[in-house]
């Protein structure tokens, strides 16, 4: 079954999707690992981890399905994938809809922000005229090749024009096809559970350490009425602090021994992305003597 028909299957049935945020092919293969169902390409996590930059518009489209195709690729469940606005107007939607079909992923996420944007946890956002999204959600829904591609629609009006409009918006944009609602920067579990109420489509809910939104567990969401929930910046903020921490022993004490206890051993590390398998194919793979001398 394709990736797209999965995640579609996966919306129908009964519970919450939990996919947590991937920046590279490794924290995308650690997730599934994991067994998690579905795996949330971050544009965050691609913007800070493979570009250094915060998350200000400045990864561009090229950037994102090639990492997004580089994930898709590397695991076997259905990759969702940040878009961003879509990069630009309806034309660049409808190339930006292909792009990330032909990437592989079985979802994306396009927002209503104006150009550049910024994290949806920011301050001082913009968003666009609604009629303005509603053709760029047209253009998108028109684009696709395969009708189980999703398309979900991000606002974020919220923080910007208020609930009313916010409400306001989404009506419009599942009149014009979207198939899932991303409401950003919800500041409440009230506000939250209102949403779910008010709208008739699968509703996602972005879980960000930090964030503006309040950190509610998965099964309480799924009680609530959502249907998928995103941890985007779990993993990213985690080895931002994890290896912070590694670097201050290895310059304190000019080693990392203290540190082995939180560590994977080589091996294990090559093994999750395939080692076995690889060497099962062609054991001439590794020359004789082996894994120490092909570390480097």
């Amino acid at each position: 079954m394709r990736a797209t028909a999965k995640l579609r299957q996966m919306l129908q049935n009964p519970g919450i999707i939990m996919a947590p945020g991937a920046y590279d092919c490794l924290t995308a293969r650690i997730i599934e690992r994991a067994g998690f169902p579905a795996v949330y390409m971050t544009g965050a996590g691609i913007s800070v981890a493979r570009l250094g930059f915060p998350d200000l518009a400045l990864a561009t489209m090229t950037e994102m399905t090639g990492n997004a195709a580089d994930i898709a690729a590397s695991v076997a469940v259905p990759v969702i994938a940040d878009a961003d606005t879509g990069y630009g107007g309806p034309l660049n939607v409808r190339r930006t809809v292909r792009k990330y079909e032909q990437a592989g992923v079985a979802a994306i996420h396009i927002e209503d922000q104006e150009f550049p944007k910024r994290c949806g946890h920011l301050d001082n956002k913009r968003v666009i005229p609604a009629e303005e999204m509603v053709q760029k959600i047209r253009a998108a829904v028109e684009a696709r090749t395969d009708e189980n591609f999703l398309i979900i629609i991000r606002t974020d009006a919220l923080a910007v024009t208020g609930w009313d409009d916010t409400m306001d918006r989404c009506k419009r944009y599942i009149e014009a096809g979207a198939d899932a609602l991303f409401v950003e920067a919800l500041r409440t579990s009230e506000e939250a559970q209102r949403a779910v109420e008010c709208l008739p489509v699968p509703l996602l809910y972005n879980f960000v350490e930090t964030g503006k939104s309040p950190l509610i567990p998965a099964p309480e969401l799924e009680q609530m009425g959502f249907k998928l929930v995103i941890f985007p910046v779990s993993a990213l903020l985690t080895v931002t602090a994890v290896v912070s921490k590694l670097l201050r022993e290895l310059k304190d004490k000019g080693t990392t021994a203290g540190m082995m206890d939180e560590m994977v051993s080589l091996e294990d590390c090559f093994n999750l992305v395939g080692l076995s398998e690889m060497i099962s194919i062609d054991a001439g793979y590794f020359p004789a003597g082996g894994l120490e001398q092909n570390a480097e």
